[in-house]
């Protein structure tokens, strides 16, 4: 296989790979690593690292279009990033003391739960519940739907944000976004609408992976003729899929990104297993 011919494969993967995780809120990481390591037999803290850099493409990307549409919320996703950048900042420095094996197995069950995230209850018809610490960090706000403008209240901020720092940690750990674990706290323990939750992660996402991208630059963990390709792919599908988002129900989409996902994760933990990563 040429230089050229590796690129452009490793550019197409990352491209769809961008517009999974922007209709999903996952991040593109969660494809980009497994196929790396398994299909293109990248040693696996390289992958991460490119894939670091593909999830700062994402978040830019994507979140641009979900500000403008007004479905991101910049004041959740600022506060919570407190908590992910911690963890973040943690999950890196713990990169070169976890062996390779363990870190393909953490990634395969991060995958799996992944999968089983996608399919959680929506909470759009909840009655925002006023008062408590939501209030009083203004943790609040409104988005589009097909019968106007519908309001919303974080609620269980505390357990939303201890939720975060284990997102922050996975994504440093693994080079993802995490957006499993983000949506997960921001739709299922803070009780915010699905689309809100799922675009606030893509906002959120970029800033979690800056954090922990300078620890792996510094170790030389950032191949530049990988991470380039990757980046582009990541954006350029990004772009595409925060389009779709807006206009279309993304379940199909979604049921199609668990199959994928899981079928990645099961593979990643045999290939872990049985030494061949």
């Amino acid at each position: 296989m040429t230089i050229l011919t590796f690129t452009l494969l490793i550019f197409g993967t990352s491209v769809t790979a961008g517009l999974l995780g922007a209709l999903t809120g996952l991040g593109g990481g969660v494809v980009v690593v497994p196929v790396l390591a398994l299909l293109f037999h990248v040693d696996l803290r390289y992958a991460i690292g490119a894939s670091l850099v593909s999830v700062i493409a994402t978040s830019s990307g994507a979140a641009a279009a979900y500000v403008r549409e007004g479905f991101s919320n910049i004041r959740i996703g600022m506060f919570l990033e407190i908590a992910t950048t911690l963890g973040a900042l943690v999950g890196a420095s713990l990169t070169a003391l976890v062996p390779v094996k363990a870190i393909g197995i953490i990634f395969g069950v991060v995958l799996l739960y992944s999968a089983i995230a996608s399919f959680r209850g929506t909470h759009e018809d909840v009655t925002p519940q006023h008062g408590g610490l939501a209030d009083r960090l203004r943790l609040n706000g409104e988005y589009p739907t097909a019968d106007g403008l519908k309001d919303y209240v974080a609620q269980r901020v505390p357990a939303g944000f201890s939720i975060m720092f284990v997102a922050g940690g996975l994504s440093g750990l693994l080079g993802i976004g995490s957006g499993a674990v983000k949506v997960l706290a921001m739709d299922q323990a803070m009780r915010l609408p699905f689309k809100v939750s799922t675009t606030t992660s893509n906002f959120m996402i970029g800033v979690t992976a800056a954090a922990s991208a300078g620890i792996y630059i510094s170790r030389g963990y950032i191949m530049p003729s990988l991470a380039m390709p990757v980046m582009l792919g990541v954006l350029a599908g990004s772009l595409i899929g925060s389009r779709i988002l807006i206009r279309a129900s993304v379940s199909t989409l979604r049921m199609i990104f668990a199959v994928v996902i899981v079928a990645l994760g099961v593979e990643m933990i045999y290939s872990s297993l049985t030494g061949r990563l």
